[in-house]
């Protein structure tokens, strides 16, 4: 078993490297783990990168096995998905989750890690927090049967919240997007779709997963008397 690993750290604001890491001798409830795919998350990350996070938010923001600190330098990321090389009987030669950095190789508590179910490709399974972002999302808006509802920006975050409301009862679900190409992820979801200055109003619920200052004036334009913007 290799002993070494690479990482990504951000150095400094708006500039990485990769560094060489020894790893730790695992403890009898440890488990060492070669990274298949690393998923970066394109909103929290690049707000990482560039150095803006707020200091009120240092310590919510931290990831589970980040080191450093913000601004930088940090190594930072929470979407990786490998194979166990050594750790518990039953997880050794499993493909699993855990919220690590960008790392070659890495050492966590057997705890740390989720058996990925083996219909579920290696490079898909990365979209786990993606969807753990997403229920949660849907646990504090509490959408209600016959709900009309709007999720401004369709990119993984607003995709995986459409792709659960689509489930709710009677509901009206619309994808609100700049691009229009983005009616085909919409239709493959089986929710509407509408450019924003097309989007239907009247909204009791609008989940805003845009990032930008233009998607959140636009939820709030969009929603019902007594409607809620998540």
């Amino acid at each position: 078993m290799s002993r070494t690993a690479r990482a990504f750290w951000l150095r400094t604001p708006g500039e990485g490297e990769i560094r060489a890491v020894e790893l730790p001798e695992p403890g009898p409830g440890d488990a060492v783990v070669r990274t298949l795919y690393s998923g970066a998350s394109r909103g929290t990350e690049t707000l990482v990168f560039r150095g803006g996070v707020p200091r009120s938010q240092c310590s919510a923001m931290r990831a589970p096995f980040q080191e450093g600190e913000f601004p930088a330098p940090v190594k930072y990321g929470y979407l990786a998905v490998g194979v166990v090389e050594h750790g518990p009987a039953e997880l050794v030669g499993r493909t699993v989750f855990c919220l690590y950095p960008h790392q070659t190789r890495f050492v966590v508590p057997a705890t740390a890690l989720t058996p990925v179910p083996d219909d579920v490709p290696a490079a898909r399974a990365v979209l786990v927090g993606t969807v753990e972002t997403a229920v949660n999302a849907l646990w504090d808006a509490a959408p209600l049967v016959g709900d009309r509802i709007a999720v401004v920006g369709g990119g993984m975050v607003g995709c995986s919240v459409a792709a659960l409301l689509a489930g709710v009862p009677g509901a009206r679900v619309e994808l609100v997007d700049a691009d229009p190409a983005r009616v085909a992820v919409a239709a493959a979801l089986c929710v509407g779709f509408a450019t924003p200055d097309a989007a239907a109003g009247d909204c009791d619920l609008v989940v805003h997963a845009s990032a930008t200052d233009a998607g959140l004036a636009r939820s709030l334009e969009l929603l019902a008397a007594e409607g809620e913007v998540v």
